[in-house]
């Protein structure tokens, strides 16, 4: 298989990119600078131009480009920053595969902030949009990739979860403060986290090159957890007993905006993971645990 990546050198893409190669697929990363061999392409969102010969003779197009959420404080241009850069990237993707290739898959990310806050609900793929600034981030990115999808190609909408991983990601944000017993949780602890392994990422995207499914798909392990268990979880695993909680107040005074993401909850049910079939490597929070930790 052919596979055409953006955004292949963040925490996913780098995995994936690696995972797919090792399974002796074909791997071209699109790159906003010269492209340096033919493993890499150039393109520029912003200004909508991508090889639509790159496209054409690809079988999949994973696409994964966007600026940070957590990268920078969320200021009203950083906002429009970040809203920007992933709807100038799906769109320009989605209208080269519409043009030059509608046999493609498009597996569109996107991400658990689609549903906002819900508190105790639990969100399948039907479950409607919340109403955040996040969800409204992750409803434009969605729509974004309406000419692919109009055009006839199968578009998978990746609405992942925390990604815990041994670099980068959601756990490397806190197993500092929890390596020295310094947290016990993100606000009152009570929230709902939406997770997945980054290993078990890798595998269901690329269970979903190979899937037929078409439309949203919830890249999540099988169980949330409160965010007061996780954090027990990686603090067990770390050998340290759970310190402080972190009021909500102080995130919100620290990292702004971007706090939304880290203190909404969500507890989110993988559906179409589990009707295909899809196993999971890490489906208790334990395990994955273990495995970030373990891997550091």
């Amino acid at each position: 298989m052919r596979v055409v990546i953006s955004g292949a050198s963040g925490l996913i893409g780098t995995a994936l990119s690696a995972s797919l190669r090792e399974g002796g697929h074909s791997v071209v990363a699109l790159v906003r600078r010269q492209a340096s061999g033919e493993h890499e392409s150039s393109w520029s969102p912003a200004a909508g131009l991508v090889d639509h010969d790159v496209i054409a003779s690809a079988d999949a197009v994973v696409n994964l480009a966007g600026a940070s959420i957590g990268a920078r404080r969320l200021t009203s241009s950083y906002q429009q920053v970040v809203r920007q850069s992933r709807v100038d990237s799906t769109t320009t993707l989605a209208k080269a595969i519409a043009d030059a290739n509608p046999d493609a898959v498009l597996l569109q990310g996107s991400a658990m902030g689609y549903y906002g806050s819900r508190g105790e609900e639990a969100l399948s793929e039907r479950s409607a949009a919340g109403d955040t600034f996040l969800a409204d981030i992750c409803k434009t990115w969605e729509a974004s990739a309406a000419p692919a999808e109009d055009a006839g190609a199968r578009v998978v909408y990746l609405r992942t979860g925390l990604v815990l991983a041994p670099e980068g990601g959601f756990a490397e944000r806190l197993l500092p403060l929890v390596r020295r017993g310094l947290l016990s949780a993100l606000g009152s602890g009570s929230a709902w986290h939406s997770w997945i392994s980054l290993k078990d990422v890798v595998r269901a995207l690329t269970f979903h090159l190979e899937s037929d499914h078409h439309g949203p798909s919830n890249i999540v392990a099988p169980l949330a957890v409160r965010d007061r268990d996780l954090i027990a979880a990686l603090s067990h695993a770390a050998g340290s007993t759970p310190g402080l909680a972190v009021p909500d107040w102080v995130l919100r005074t620290v990292v702004g905006p971007a706090a939304e993401d880290l203190l909404s909850s969500q507890q989110a049910i993988p559906g179409v993971l589990t009707r295909l079939g899809f196993t999971w490597t890490h489906p208790q929070i334990e395990d994955a645990a273990r495995w970030v930790v373990s891997s550091r």
